[in-house]
């Protein structure tokens, strides 16, 4: 049995992490789909770009399979650098082949988990006051189209360490972390991550290969209270739709 995780959203999720900073995690459970086959865990997970390196989604999944040792566990790439949220929006390319991808790994596997970090690209004076409403229309949207309602969606916030950076419009960061928490608080099945205290790499724009470590544990610490309640909703005696089903 697989348990499969699908990555979305734009580089941070993707990963820059430089590769060869950290040790490689070898874990021989960890798969990733490749032309719809799972394939051994390889780097880059997700080469949407030549200079694409070390993901979150490895030790988020690492971690994973630490909890659950009886199944193996696969990552399905679809995130794509500097991409807005409008490019994620319904009907798009990149919503309609995460879709894809997702009912593809169904085949062979069971969907355990939505992984996203994606907002750099918002942080525009004339997009972030919309942030909230596109993510919570795209999560929806997202989750009826691929038919995973009651799959936790773990959403990552952006590292201080933007405001570092020489654009004035990315110190508008705040106001994309506060609307990931506003939509993570609206949503049932839905987790908010802090990136509070990682650092980046010297772009000053994509974390470090030890903070992805740490964030993609982060993210799973997040997702086990949504598993637990997913778990004890689907043992509920009395019949009833789950949580993320009422809502």
């Amino acid at each position: 049995m697989i348990h499969s995780i699908l990555m979305i959203g734009q580089s941070n999720m993707a990963g820059r992490g430089k590769l060869g900073e950290v040790e490689p995690i070898n874990n021989p459970k960890i798969k990733v789909m490749r032309n719809g086959r799972w394939q051994p865990m390889f780097y880059p997970v997700n080469p949407d770009r030549p200079w694409a390196g070390h993901s979150l989604a490895e030790s988020f999944a690492d971690e994973y399979s630490k909890a659950h040792p009886d199944v193996e566990v696969g990552l399905i790439p679809c995130a794509d650098g500097g991409t807005p949220i409008t490019m994620w929006a319904e009907g798009s390319i990149l919503f309609d082949h995460a879709v894809f991808m997702t009912k593809l790994a169904k085949r062979t596997s069971e969907v355990a988990a939505i992984i996203w970090h994606q907002g750099e690209g918002d942080c525009r004076r004339g997009d972030y006051p919309l942030y909230e409403e596109r993510l919570t229309a795209f999560i929806k949207a997202f989750r009826r189209a691929a038919e995973v309602e009651d799959i936790p969606f773990i959403i990552g916030g952006l590292g201080d360490f933007l405001i570092r950076r020489d654009d004035y419009e990315l110190e508008n960061y705040t106001h994309i972390n506060d609307a990931m928490k506003g939509a993570a608080a609206k949503l049932a099945g839905v987790a908010f991550v802090s990136a509070e205290g990682l650092e980046s790499n010297p772009d000053n724009l994509h974390f470090s290969s030890a903070s992805l470590r740490e964030l993609g544990v982060r993210y799973y610490r997040a997702f086990e209270p949504l598993e637990a309640t997913l778990s004890a909703d689907e043992k509920d005696s009395c019949g009833e739709r789950s949580t993320m089903e009422r809502l």
